[in-house]
């Protein structure tokens, strides 16, 4: 059974943010592509601002393990933080080299994968039972 802790840096307000943002873009890429466009400009920005609010996600993260805190599967949380800061700006450059709507796909996909690693950054942070 895991669970996130009530002192855990990764659950919050950031992580709630991140994963809504990254719900928002997601949708307008899936009606992108659904329409056949390209990615378009508020796709892109929309992009960047996830990729902010992780990036601070991640900041929150290594300041507390620098305070002492410890995530409770230290080699998943790690490999989850990493994944978590390169998936926007892996969306962006893959769009950006497929200018079609399989480029809005991807920046969905993408963007659906996101909340996904968030969650289980939470997961990982404190493990009870385990």
């Amino acid at each position: 059974m895991t669970s996130v802790g009530a002192n855990s840096p990764v659950d919050g307000i950031i992580a709630t943010v991140s994963i809504v943002l990254s719900l928002l873009v997601a949708v307008w890429a899936l009606v992108a592509a659904l329409r056949h466009r390209p990615p378009d400009r508020v796709q892109f920005v929309g992009l960047a601002a996830l990729e902010l609010a992780l990036l601070v996600l991640t900041v929150l993260a290594l300041v507390a393990i620098g305070g002492g805190d410890r995530p409770g599967e230290p080699g998943a949380f790690y490999g989850y933080l990493v994944t978590l800061i390169c998936l926007p700006p892996l969306a962006w450059v893959l769009a950006r080299m497929e200018p079609t709507r399989w480029g809005s796909a991807i920046i969905c996909a993408v963007c659906l994968v996101a909340p996904v690693v968030v969650i289980r950054l939470q997961q990982t942070w404190e493990v009870l039972g385990g």
